[in-house]
Parts: structure tokens; C-alpha cells; sequence
């Protein structure tokens, strides 16, 4: 390590005075101006990562569904997964150190870590749409230089094409190309293949309004459209062009507001979606013709996809274990469905992509969304050799035409992490093999009346909980409390976790009707910042 080449490059990209910052689920995010030490020191950890690993590593810069102002960083590992936790830990080191000890941290890592720093390093970049992901993109590849690593600036990409390219990469070529137009081709080639049998196709087009969140998602949308067959329409709105990312429209707006973006006009019972920022996340809706919005969210898209699957796998008689992964943010109403009408088996995990990540993981096929529209499916390796198989030397014919639709929406799943578009593509697939109608898959289930609410406290960490969250252990007295508010009302649940980046306490409840879950979380609210330390004035109804 050149010692001197590291002190130099490092005060270009001076820490502020005082500031701290913690690497989440999430990665690093704040307000841009404050990201470039940051950006520069995750150049250096990817070179350690991919050092220590002997891998392409990815780092991606965005922050999301967050404001334009704001901007952050993550890192993907060598399957396109996120970076392992006990590096999360190695992150907020390097991003925290003072700049005089900013070596000792970096050679303290690669003793813990067993990084040999003569190995070869190959670093994956990939950034937003946000004004700052251009010049805080450099401080990365700075980072990256400076120990003597690699890379490749992908530049525009979507955060889901990023981690596709590196398990491209590292995966030799075998999960596809690592380019856009690999991703372009694979995907499309597979939803061809799948809406081929669709009885609709020829006869109807297929029309999808897309709120694209003025971000990322309308450019590589717009570079896909091309391979899209004829019969699918896509309209792009929220382009970029005109508004600011993220600004009233997007996954996270539509989902939070339960109300349809700006700058869409939806006519009645017209199929809608949204991406978030980064075009990881989609939920869909629609307007009745009463004029009501109805939201499809996570848990309705995992449904959806968990009916499609089931089917298959009845057709292909092998002995695969599916499980549906959800959070404690999912509706009551999508877990008693999975469980009660569709058999299968559902487990919570903690909030995060990572715990649904990991939990999938443990089964042939594991489904898992979270209620704000992120997630994908996870086939195991012996899974997808075996549907490979039966493709290739079945006899029975209904046997290996299921086993050619699983085949194809293998290719057509985004297995790295969710991402928005190829969510759609398979939501789109499914809705046309099935003949189903948006109101038809709305119609599953009824979800119960919801509301999230935030209270700010002073310090976020007097919560603690267990159960996936579902229980708060501290501070004392909290979950008695939450237990007595929750027998007052019908079908009612509530809970209260710790936000993962900022100071404050996210409160979930749910019951009969929406007037009820309103109270129920109010006065949740209410204990929340009498026990917990609440700032400023009390919560309002």
C-alpha cells in the first residue's frame, strides 16, 4: 500500500468535521454534499472486498426513493447480494475515520479480514440520475485507483442492473452477459418465449401506464423497448424530463399516500405501476370506475407470483419445498390468504432485504416482497438443474411444457435482488397466461385498513425488538401498552421498530376499518413518545 499516494488522494476528499454515518441495509445515504470522504473511502473497501474474495465487487451510487438532494452508496457482492454484515461493520469504520488514522483502519481491516493486498482487485461502478452521481462517482474510482484496483464505470444503470452485472461476471458468463444489452436480451427473450402462450396474444395489446419516478427507470425503459414485442405497450411518465426525482410520484409516494403520482392521468380501470428511484422497487394500481384507487402492493405482487409458481410446480411433480418470505409490514390479509387458501407455508423475518434474502434462500423456491414492492424469487441451485432437465428429456408433454414456463420465468427473475423491471415483465407475463384482469388479481384478498406513522425520538436505539420485530423488549413498559391498545379493536395488530437510519420510531397497525387502524396507530404513537423519548410536540390525530 502506498502510503504517501494515500494521504495525498485522501485530502482531496476531506471528512467534515464531526460527522458520523452508519452503513445500513440501505448502504451510506445523506445529503450529497456531504458524501464525498465517503464515496472515496468505499473505492478503497471495494478493492479490499474484491482482494479478500478474489471477485468483481460492485458499488453503486444512489439513494433511491429519497430526495434528488440526497445520495448514497452500496456495495454488491460477488452473486450480485449485498455486501456481507460483518463488512458493514468495516464500512462505517473507514467512513468514520479521522483522516490521520485513516491508514490504521484500512491495514486494521485487512489484518481482520485477511485481505493479501498483492492480489489482483476488479471493482463494478454504476450510478443514478441525481445532479451530484456524476462527481461523487469519480471520488469512488479515486478510491478505487489509489490501492491499485481496477474498473468498469457502467455510468447510468439501474440498481438491479448493477448487481446483474456483477454475478454475470463472476458467475463466468453463466447467469448471462455483463452488459445492458445482455440484460436486455435475456430478459426479453424469456418474456417472449412466456407470453407466446398466452391466449390473449395476437388479439390484444397489452397497455402499462409506468411511473418511472423521474429517475433512472425511464432511461433504461426507454433503451428496452425495442426488444419488447409488439403486443406490449409501455407509457413512460415521469421521464425525468420535467420534475424532480422522486418528487410526488414514485413506489414509495404511491405506496405511502396511497394515492396516484403527479403527472399520470389514470383512467378507469387502466393497469398502472411505479418504480422507485433506483428502479428496485414497483407497486402497481388502478382506479375503479367509481373513481376509488386501489393499490397492489409487495405482498399482492408475492401472492400473484406465488399462485403462478404453485401451479407449475403441481404440473412438474418434483418434491420442491416453496415458501413465501414476508416482514411484519405485511398485510394480515396476504399471510392468512398464502397460508389458508394457497397451503403455503409463509415465514417473517426482520425488516431488511437482507433477512428476506437469506430466508429465501433456504428453500427450492422462495418468494419474497416486502410490502413496499421490493422483492424477487430465489430458485436453488438443484432446482433450476433439475426444471433444466426435465426441459431438455421429459416425454410427458404437460410435465415439460410447465417445466419450460418455469424455465423461462427463471431467466426472466432478477435472482440478485428485486428489481423493478423485471418484476414487471413477470407480473405482465402471468397477468396475460392467466387472462387475469388488474381488478381480478386486486380481488384476491381484501387488505386490512393500515397506517404507518413516524414519531421523532432523541435516541432511536432505547427500542429494541424481537420476534421480527413484531415485539419491542425495551423500554419497558411499551409492549404491555401496545397489547391493551391492540384488544380494543378488530383484527387488529400493531408494532413499533426503530428506524435503521435516522432518529426516529416507525409504527405499523392495522384492524377492520380504516377509522380503527388510524386510532390504534395514533395512540401507539402517543406511548411511543411518552416511553421512548419522543422530540418536539406530541403526535396529532
Amino acid at each position: 500500500m502506498d502510503a504517501e499516494a494515500l494521504r495525498k488522494y485522501s485530502a482531496l476528499h476531506p471528512k467534515p468535521a464531526g460527522l458520523a454515518l452508519q452503513y445500513g441495509t440501505a448502504g451510506f445515504r445523506t445529503k450529497a454534499q456531504q458524501l464525498d470522504h465517503v464515496m472515496f473511502r468505499m473505492g478503497l473497501l471495494a478493492v479490499l472486498r474484491s482482494k479478500a474474495v478474489a471477485a468483481t465487487i460492485g458499488v453503486m451510487v444512489t439513494a433511491s426513493h429519497n430526495p434528488e438532494e440526497d445520495n448514497g452508496i452500496k456495495l454488491v457482492d460477488p452473486l450480485g447480494e449485498m455486501l456481507h454484515p460483518s463488512w458493514e461493520e468495516y464500512a462505517t469504520q473507514l467512513a468514520n475515520a479521522e483522516e490521520q488514522e485513516l491508514q490504521k483502519v484500512v491495514t486494521e481491516i485487512c489484518q481482520k479480514a485477511a485481505v493479501n493486498l498483492h492480489k489482483d482487485a476488479f471493482v463494478f461502478i454504476g450510478r443514478d440520475t441525481r445532479p451530484s452521481s456524476k462527481k461523487l462517482s469519480q471520488s469512488v474510482i479515486d478510491g478505487v485507483l489509489v490501492l491499485g484496483g481496477q474498473y468498469h464505470d457502467y455510468g447510468l444503470v439501474t440498481t438491479p442492473q448493477l448487481h446483474y452485472m456483477v454475478c454475470c461476471q463472476n458467475t463466468q458468463g453463466q447467469y448471462g452477459k455483463a452488459t445492458l444489452e445482455g440484460y436486455y436480451e435475456k430478459l426479453s427473450k424469456a418474456f417472449v418465449e412466456l407470453i407466446k402462450q398466452s391466449h390473449s396474444s395476437g388479439e390484444c395489446q397489452r397497455h402499462l401506464k409506468i411511473d418511472c419516478a423521474n429517475g433512472i427507470g425511464a432511461l433504461k425503459l426507454s433503451e428496452m423497448k425495442p426488444y419488447f414485442p409488439q403486443e406490449v405497450l409501455i407509457h413512460i411518465y415521469n421521464d425525468g424530463t420535467k420534475e424532480k426525482l422522486n418528487h410526488l410520484c414514485g413506489a414509495d409516494f404511491v405506496k405511502v399516500h396511497q394515492k396516484p403520482p403527479g403527472g399520470l392521468e389514470m383512467k378507469p380501470n387502466e393497469r398502472c405501476c411505479s418504480f422507485d428511484g433506483d428502479a428496485d422497487r414497483i407497486v402497481y394500481y388502478y382506479q375503479d370506475a367509481t373513481g376509488h384507487f386501489h393499490l397492489i402492493d409487495g405482498d399482492k405482487i408475492a401472492t400473484l407470483i406465488s399462485i403462478f409458481l404453485k401451479e407449475l410446480l403441481a404440473k412438474v411433480r418434483q418434491d420442491f419445498k416453496m415458501a413465501v418470505v414476508q416482514t411484519a409490514y405485511a398485510n394480515g390479509s396476504s399471510t392468512r390468504y398464502l397460508e389458508e387458501t394457497l397451503k403455503v407455508p409463509v415465514h417473517c423475518v426482520k425488516t431488511g432485504v437482507k433477512h428476506l434474502h437469506h430466508k429465501a434462500q433456504e428453500f427450492d423456491v422462495g418468494v419474497y416482497f416486502e410490502a413496499n414492492g421490493h422483492g424477487t424469487v430465489l430458485f436453488s441451485k438443484a432446482a433450476e438443474t433439475k426444471i433444466r432437465q426435465l426441459v431438455k428429456e421429459e416425454k410427458d408433454d404437460e410435465k415439460r411444457e410447465a417445466a419450460k414456463v418455469l424455465e423461462n420465468m427463471i431467466d426472466l427473475i432478477n435472482q440478485t435482488v428485486g428489481d423493478a423491471i423485471s418484476d414487471m415483465l413477470v407480473i405482465e407475463a402471468i397477468l396475460a397466461l392467466k387472462g387475469l384482469s388488474v381488478q381480478q388479481w386486486d380481488a384476491l384478498y381484501t387488505d386490512l385498513p393500515n397506517r404507518l406513522l413516524k414519531v421523532q425520538v432523541a435516541d432511536r436505539r432505547v427500542i429494541d425488538t424481537t420476534d421480527a420485530e413484531r415485539r419491542a423488549v425495551t423500554p419497558l413498559g411499551l409492549q404491555e401498552k401496545i397489547d391493551a391498545l391492540v384488544k380494543k379493536y378488530k383484527l387488529s395488530r400493531a408494532f413499533v421498530r426503530p428506524s435503521g437510519t435516522e432518529d426516529v420510531v416507525r409504527i405499523y397497525a392495522e384492524a377492520d376499518t380504516q377509522e380503527n387502524a388510524d386510532a390504534l396507530a395514533h395512540e401507539v404513537s402517543l406511548a411511543v413518545y411518552h416511553l421512548a423519548g419522543g422530540k418536539g410536540a406530541p403526535p396529532q390525530p
